[in-house]
């Protein structure tokens, strides 16, 4: 199965850079997910890496709803995701595997709403994800945040196997259409 979800990672990352690169988009926020954002809420987004979904409309909406906005923090391959308060003028830091990132010095805090990267999903909500497991892990340390994909339409999938510490998602926001529990 390794070997499968490696070759399926590839096939799915360069699908995901032709379609970023040709058609994109903007992925905004759906009803279902608007109607979670307000004072109080902390929502985890990313700066997104190569042709990754991009969340920033969201978090905006988010943000102007009054949510607290927060960025993953790592700082190895094995380390668990921690996450930031984040405002604009606050500057990223280059983090391990390319990612920008806030400090550690500020002020941490767990989300209610987990906005996160993916490079394939289905339609019972699995995702796959870039194999390090960060998200594995927050999902499974946070098992009450709303855990919503951020993701290109082109990265659906007919079927995912799934391994048993995988969490499925509540839904997946496209540029196209969301799914799941987002989606209604």
């Amino acid at each position: 199965m390794a070997d499968d979800k490696r070759t399926l990672r590839a096939r799915m990352r360069a699908l995901r850079d032709e379609f970023a690169m040709t058609i994109g988009g903007v992925i905004e926020p759906p009803p279902a997910l608007l109607a979670r954002f307000g004072p109080g809420v902390t929502v985890s987004s990313y700066i997104p890496v190569g042709s990754e979904a991009d969340p920033t409309a969201i978090a905006w909406t988010a943000r102007e709803a009054g949510c607290r906005i927060v960025l993953p923090h790592v700082t190895s391959r094995e380390s668990p995701v921690r996450f930031f308060a984040w405002e604009p003028e606050h500057a990223l830091v280059d983090g391990p595997l390319g990612l920008r990132q806030p400090d550690d010095s500020g002020v941490e805090c767990d989300p209610d709403i987990v906005l996160t990267p993916l490079l394939a999903f289905d339609a019972a909500m699995n995702r796959l994800g870039q194999g390090a497991g960060h998200y594995d892990r927050v999902f499974e340390r946070l098992p009450d945040a709303w855990r919503i994909g951020i993701a290109w339409s082109v990265q659906q999938v007919e079927a995912l196997a799934t391994d048993s510490w995988d969490m499925p998602l509540h839904g997946v926001v496209t540029e196209a259409a969301a799914y799941g529990e987002a989606a209604a």
